[in-house]
């Protein structure tokens, strides 16, 4: 099946102009979204700062997971093992205002864009067609119901920044090698900032549940829509 991102995907990534050089980009968690960046840190950067005063050693170790797997990596820690993680992530040259962002980044009005994003991606992973025609108004209406929903067994519980130094002769390597223009001797360094939320796992899955059964359509799904809405009910965490 050719990808097609779907507009709710494409709307959670947006760019806000800061008092400083350049932009600050908003991109939701890169492990649940392949399309935007695989997990971990590319190999073109390298951190040479952080919020730890004692290096890399001194990572929390929901950082050190999100850096080696994502968030299946996180929610494989015994500190998790019984909760769903999402990870905000913003980077920029501009330090203060991503402290600023990080601190106004909040569950009631920003989490449920991170939620939405994983939801949506486990819809696209079970449909053989594209969400919307396999599933009919069924889909929408449910990724509707999750921007909206409130979440009140969420946690913001902690943020985490790094600064990061691209290495130009792996972001030729990597990032621009048909580019004509050098980059050995171009320094890029940037900031980026992690907010770890959470929310245990059988209330989300109870919540999640209850919304997909409530989820009314005013255009009656066809037979293999409704064939393939049960299936999704029954199966949606499986890989969650």
């Amino acid at each position: 099946m050719t990808a097609r991102i779907p507009l709710l995907l494409a709307a959670l990534l947006f760019a806000a102009c800061t008092s400083g050089k350049g932009k600050i980009l908003f991109i939701p968690d890169p492990a649940q979204n392949e399309q935007q960046e695989q997990p971990g840190l590319s190999k073109s950067w390298q951190i040479i700062e952080s919020q730890s005063d004692s290096g890399e050693d001194g990572f929390p170790a929901w950082v050190r997971g999100y850096f080696d797997g994502g968030v299946t990596r996180i929610e494989a820690l015994d500190a998790y093992r019984d909760k769903y993680v999402f990870i905000g992530k913003n980077r920029g040259d501009n330090a203060n205002a991503l402290q600023q962002w990080a601190r106004g980044f909040t569950v009631a009005q920003d989490l449920p864009r991170l939620i939405v994003q994983r939801v949506e991606r486990r819809f696209v992973a079970a449909a053989a067609l594209y969400p919307d025609d396999e599933y009919g108004e069924y889909y929408a209406r449910m990724i509707k119901r999750i921007s909206d929903e409130e979440y009140p067994k969420a946690v913001k519980e902690d943020i985490f920044w790094t600064k990061q130094r691209r290495i130009p002769a792996e972001a030729k390597i990597e990032e621009n090698a048909d580019s004509e223009t050098p980059l050995e001797n171009v320094t890029v360094d940037r900031y980026e900032f992690l907010l770890l939320f959470s929310i245990d796992r059988e209330a989300f899955q109870s919540q999640i549940q209850e919304i997909m059964a409530d989820i009314k359509t005013a255009i009656a799904p066809t037979k293999d829509q409704t064939t393939a809405i049960n299936k999704i009910r029954l199966t949606f965490f499986e890989g969650f």
